[in-house]
């Protein structure tokens, strides 16, 4: 998909900025968050993977247009590439927003107990939705055999999924509010009363270090699917 010196420069970036991102976000002294506590961490891995989730798919809906342009199914494979990314993306937003969960709403519950892990907060639930409706996606294209046919309809379908992503997981979960920061006032990733420069240092680095990973499987899984069907 890129260029031969672009891809080693995403590769170099991954690779320093997640390291990074762990290496800092573990062991530096976090600064005070609310009642977070250490559990503020998270927020060094949680939300780059929504910020992934969507470049992914930004990048898949792109794609699907040009292919309804051109009807090349080169594009269809970067296309429903990048969703499979996307998606794997968004799930991993899921877990560690479950496990955030766990810590903070649902502290004084068993494990067992299902809303210690998740409790059905706008912002989660509409998240969820989001990601089911990429799990639609791959359903509908496993379900035509004529590579255009999929290609086309998935296509479609994808304008529809990816116009819904804004809507479900920023609009309607700050309307409806919540217990999830940012519900009903603005986003506390960029708003200065919520965190510090002392969380940026290693907050945007994560966000651009993770995006690079997710541009880096991307690459390697139309590589993948290009040598499995002879494909050039």
């Amino acid at each position: 998909m890129f260029p031969k010196s672009l891809t080693k420069t995403i590769q170099i970036l991954a690779v320093i900025l997640v390291s990074y991102a762990i290496i800092a976000g573990l062991l530096l002294k976090v600064p005070k968050l609310g009642s977070l506590g250490q559990s503020a961490r998270n927020l060094y891995y949680h939300v780059p993977m929504w910020f992934t989730m969507y470049t992914m798919m930004a990048i898949s809906v792109f794609y699907s247009i040009k292919y309804l342009k051109s009807f090349n199914l080169k594009e269809d494979i970067i296309a429903s590439s990048a969703a499979y990314v996307g998606t794997f993306f968004g799930i991993l937003g899921l877990l560690t927003g479950s496990v955030w969960s766990r810590v903070t709403w649902g502290e004084a519950l068993p494990d067992s107990d299902f809303s210690a892990w998740w409790v059905w907060d706008p912002k989660q639930t509409f998240a969820l939705i989001a990601v089911f409706s990429y799990l639609a996606y791959f359903i509908l294209r496993s379900s035509f055999d004529y590579p255009e046919q999929k290609a086309k309809l998935s296509a479609i379908y994808n304008i529809f999924a990816a116009a819904s992503l804004i809507p479900l997981t920023l609009i309607i979960p700050r309307m409806l509010g919540g217990l999830h920061p940012g519900g009903s006032e603005g986003s506390p990733v960029f708003n200065q009363k919520d965190i510090s420069n002392d969380f940026r240092i290693v907050f945007y680095p994560a966000i651009l270090g993770f995006i690079c990973l997710g541009l880096w499987i991307l690459n390697l899984r139309i590589r993948i699917f290009k040598l499995i069907h002879n494909r050039h």
